[in-house]
This record gives C-alpha cells, structure tokens and sequence, in this order.
C-alpha cells in the first residue's frame, strides 16, 4: 500500500462530501494511522479509549455516532465489540482517486484539496532555516522552543 496515495485519495473524498464534520475527519485519521502501525493489515482491532484520545474525541457517544457513520458511508468497516477485554475489529475501505494512476501527473483536484489544508502564513524573505534551507513560518518555532516577544512588555 502506498501510504501517499491512500491519504491523498482520503482528503479529496473528505473534500466533495458535506456529510463530514471535523470529529469524522479526526476519528478517521486515527483509525487511518492504527491501519498504518498494523502495515495497513486487511482488519485490526481498536482500543476505543486510545482511538478517543488520538482523535481529540471526549464522549462515547460521539465516538460511536462517528464511526458508525464512516461506517454506513463506507469510509470504514466497523466490527463492534462487546467484550471489554477485546477491542472492536476494524476493516478500513481501500479509498481510489479519481484519477487513480501511479504516474504521479498532476491532479487539478488534489491541488484544490490540499490548497484547503495548507498554512496561511507569509513567508519572511531572507529567513531560512539554518539547516534545510525551507522558509520558517513566524508562527511555528523551529527548536520547539516557544518564542514570546519581549517587546513592549511593561512589568
């Protein structure tokens, strides 16, 4: 499986289906990087209170009302569990492109898609990153070290 592949054709279908809202989209992306962790293995099982945390998710009921949807609209399918001891099964749906070819073309969808996702920030001329040369954005700190301005600070 082509890790690349399958989350570009996941975007772009997330991109022309309204019934999605974030916590859908939140919850797939966990379940898509468990899928990842197993060698994306036809089924694997969940842990709900992991899935819960990774996606950001803080009801049960949220989580069942989501992964049964992506279930219904064929995102996923869901297996339930009800042996606390052993989590639900999960068999996520092999998701195509519209235009499903190894050639690497351009794809005008794709582009639209991940124009969605990409960071508004301006990049500053002459500030590069000392070590890949890619433009720092002002607002992510290129250490992990937080940076807070000390100017007009008044005590």
């Amino acid at each position: 499986m082509n890790y690349i592949k399958l989350l570009n054709a996941a975007f772009e279908k997330f991109f022309f289906d309204d019934r999605l809202n974030p916590t859908h989209i939140s919850l797939y992306m966990a379940l898509f990087q468990e899928w990842n962790s197993s060698r994306f293995a036809d089924e694997f099982f969940v842990n709900r209170r992991e899935l819960m945390r990774v996606a950001k998710i803080g009801s049960k009921s949220t989580y069942h009302r989501c992964v049964t949807d992506l279930h219904s609209w064929n995102y996923l399918t869901y297996f339930p569990s009800n042996n606390p001891y052993k989590g639900s099964k999960i068999k996520m749906t092999i998701i195509k492109t519209t235009d499903d070819t190894d050639t690497g073309q351009y794809s005008p969808i794709l582009e639209q898609v991940a124009e969605q996702y990409r960071p508004r920030s301006v990049p500053v001329v002459g500030h590069n990153h000392p070590i890949s040369g890619q433009t720092v954005d002002l607002h992510r700190p290129v250490s992990g070290q937080a940076l807070v301005s000390n100017i007009n600070n008044h005590y």
